[in-house]
């Protein structure tokens, strides 16, 4: 039986730089593909050429028995192909019956919302979506908006679906009823390439995998009879099976002291930190995770309580005297908080500091040394970009992530708020950043490592607390961890 997709020696450069180079790949349909890869291996790059957003400097691509070339995304969505966005291209203040009507020619302005509704009770019934056609979509959680991603292309008869990172932003339950959806799309035979990083999730929906390493076909396997860390160390080149080693450290003095804090949906609660010790703080999305990082951080006041960084109250400080106390903040979203996407690599790197050594002083910025010193932040944390006059938005999110670790980790801090620092990575980059705190902690600083992903908490931590509704539900030490407790404080049950 004839593929549904084929792609033949794709090669696409920027520059210097051969973000694809010579890229075979293969779909039938009804079938899941996996196609993994360190960030900034070229999956997006091969994805792009695929729906028409960047053009192919060599190869070519048939689909559905015709040849694509020169194409646009309009081209691409006209012959069967949809991609389905990490970030959701959706307007929040319309409907779900609305954002399907929108900008489709079919719909026309004479169809009735009416009619349109009733396609859309019929085709998420079919395929397990669950949506309300009149549903505003600013008030759906993130798993339903991507169904209604997944619906317009279902509507528009696509028959080959790419999905770029589709369960980033999604919580356990979400994760789980999106492969159930896909797994319905290939029993109606329909073609899905599925990019993610995350192995388990591959493991249990995918039919074969492809792994890109650096713009190249590393390897191609089906998944019966493939292991996690065969194909982790496919992906990176090494083996990165084994945890992160973390050495036994004495703690130092109280460097983080928080008492009574409370705001709008946090607290009241209590912690400490030590220098040399990690706390790690579990819990499933929207417990307040958000609310007490940014309170720590110094971007929304605190109702009540009191913190206190080294023995100095910060409780009221603004973000740049709690910097200059010695706090560092890795935000969870690195493309709108902890990143200006449009400015450059080293300009990224020096946005916190420019005002003194080695970028500048109070009056004067001196270009020379900071990109010199920018050059060397790129080496030490492993910033793949061909220049540092690059702009961060053009890079992957694991570079742009070792751009926000090397600017907060650079200036030594005394203690780190770390909130999903490994958000949209790779199992190289993921490890990358484990071994960077866990270097933090070595020198003497205190880490508040807060993550959705309780094996990696667990990995990283000297002790684990669990947040919900706002407050910490209970804390165990790291020799003493019991999971199925830490399951009952994360479900809510049982709060000390």
């Amino acid at each position: 039986m004839p593929a549904l997709l084929e792609m033949r020696g794709i090669t696409r450069c920027y520059g210097a730089l051969r973000a694809n180079d010579g890229i075979d790949l293969d779909l039938h349909a009804g079938e899941i593909l996996g196609l993994l890869g360190e960030n900034g291996s070229g999956k997006s790059t091969l994805m792009k050429v695929l729906f028409g957003m960047v053009p192919p400097d060599a190869g070519g691509i048939v689909f559905r028995g015709r040849e694509l070339s020169d194409h646009r995304p309009r081209e691409a969505m006209a012959a069967g192909i949809a991609m389905i966005h990490q970030h959701f291209m959706l307007v929040e203040a319309m409907t779900v019956v609305e954002n399907v009507m929108l900008g489709w020619e079919e719909a026309g302005w004479r169809l009735k919302t009416s009619a349109m509704a009733t396609r859309i009770r019929e085709a998420s019934h079919r395929f397990g979506l669950a949506l309300d056609p009149f549903a505003r979509v600013a008030d759906l959680p993130l798993g339903r908006r991507q169904r209604i991603e997944i619906l317009k292309a279902i509507l528009r008869d696509a028959e080959l679906l790419i999905l770029d990172e589709p369960t980033s932003n999604l919580a356990p339950s979400e994760v789980s009823e999106l492969l159930a959806i896909l797994r319905r799309l290939r029993a109606e035979r329909k073609g899905i390439l599925f990019i993610t990083h995350k192995l388990p999730e591959v493991m249990e929906v995918c039919d074969r995998v492809v792994v890109l390493r650096a713009g190249k076909v590393a390897g191609a396997a089906p998944l019966q009879g493939a292991s996690r860390a065969q194909l982790a160390e496919m992906m990176v080149g090494r083996d990165i099976s084994s945890a992160p080693i973390l050495p036994p450290i004495e703690p130092g003095p109280m460097r983080l002291a928080v008492s009574g804090l409370a705001g709008p949906a946090l607290g009241p609660l209590d912690l400490t930190l030590r220098g040399g010790e990690i706390l790690g703080l579990a819990g499933v999305d929207g417990n307040g995770q958000l609310e007490l990082a940014e309170t720590l951080a110094g971007l929304r006041p605190a109702r009540a309580g009191q913190v206190m960084l080294d023995g100095r109250e910060i409780t009221r400080a603004r973000v740049a005297a709690r910097m200059r106390a010695g706090l560092a903040y890795m935000p969870a979203d690195r493309s709108s908080t902890a990143l200006v996407r449009g400015m450059t690599v080293a300009q990224n790197l020096m946005l916190r500091d420019s005002h003194r050594p080695p970028y500048g002083s109070r009056f004067r910025l001196t270009a020379r040394t900071g990109l010199a010193h920018a050059r060397t932040l790129m080496q030490r944390f492993d910033i793949r970009t061909p220049s540092p006059a690059t702009r961060a938005g053009q890079l992957s999110g694991g570079n742009q992530q070792k751009i926000v670790i090397a600017r907060e980790l650079d200036r030594a801090p005394a203690v780190l708020i770390a909130h999903q620092p490994t958000w949209g990575l790779d199992p190289g980059a993921t490890r990358f950043v484990l071994e960077r705190v866990i270097a933090l902690r070595a020198a003497g600083a205190a880490v508040l490592y807060i993550s959705s992903e309780l094996e990696e908490v667990l990995a990283v931590s000297d002790r684990i607390a669990v947040l919900a509704e706002g407050r910490i539900a209970g804390i165990m030490a790291r020799d003493a961890v019991n999971l199925p407790q830490l399951g009952l404080w994360m479900s809510g049950r049982a709060a000390a």
